[in-house]
């Protein structure tokens, strides 16, 4: 084994633990009503969780900013405003929307960059104008939408002509004991995979609807992230 695996397997542990106990939490409040409920719970400690994985989103950020630079940008699933947050300043201007309005909340909190603005919006149902950005990111977030197709299809309506979509996600690495344990406990903490691609299936879906995918890189973290830069087809 590895010597930074064994380093890394401890540590994800104690982060799943504590998603177990916040779990708990979630079965004691009883069902949930809606699709927001569960990541308006847990908003308060999210940035907790994603310190796990410090240098892939580090990474990430990179990427983002040099293809965003000068663009108008808009960001789907933001969660606590991570992303938008380190990356705007690159931007000419920048969007960034969730359905869960606590998380919003805490990515409104602290130094939000000045061409930066939150909002709410469900990615399956944009409220903008057809060709309205250059650039859309959705990060970590098709893999749990229900049906994905429809956010692909809502980024490429509001995409203008030469836009590019920015889509990192989560993947499922076969026999991977962290990654394995890292799934197990979301599912346990009410976090639901819709969809489980691995490093090469979730490029292919991309392609299969309508989308070319110009970059790709897997980033090793908890569990895989395919990071994807794509054009859509002709």
């Amino acid at each position: 084994m590895r010597a930074d695996y064994k380093k890394r397997v401890p540590k994800a542990l104690a982060a799943a633990c504590g998603i177990g106990i916040a779990a708990y939490a979630v079965s004691r409040r009883g069902k949930q009503k809606k699709k927001s409920d569960i990541w308006n719970f847990y908003a308060p400690v999210y940035n907790l969780f994603m310190r796990m994985d410090r240098a892939l989103y580090d990474e990430m950020y990179r990427r983002i900013r040099i293809a965003v630079a000068g663009k108008r940008v808009l960001e789907l699933c933001t969660g606590t405003g991570l992303i938008a947050k380190h990356v705007a300043s690159a931007a000419s201007e920048m969007i960034a929307t969730d359905f869960a309005e606590k998380m919003l909340a805490e990515a409104r909190k602290g130094d939000v960059p000045a061409n930066l603005t939150f909002r709410q919006a469900d990615a399956t149902a944009l409220p903008f104008a057809d060709g309205s950005f250059d650039a859309v990111i959705i990060s970590n977030a098709l893999h749990i939408i229900p049906q994905p197709e429809k956010a692909l299809n809502e980024i490429r309506r509001v995409l203008r002509p030469g836009g590019f979509l920015i889509a990192p996600n989560f993947v499922h690495k076969e026999g991977d004991l962290q990654s394995g344990i890292w799934a197990k406990l979301l599912t346990t903490a009410g976090i639901v995979f819709a969809v489980a691609w691995d490093a090469e299936s979730y490029p292919a879906f991309l392609e299969q609807n309508g989308w070319r995918v110009r970059e790709k890189a897997v980033l090793e973290a908890s569990i895989p992230l395919v990071y994807t830069e794509c054009e859509a087809a002709e």
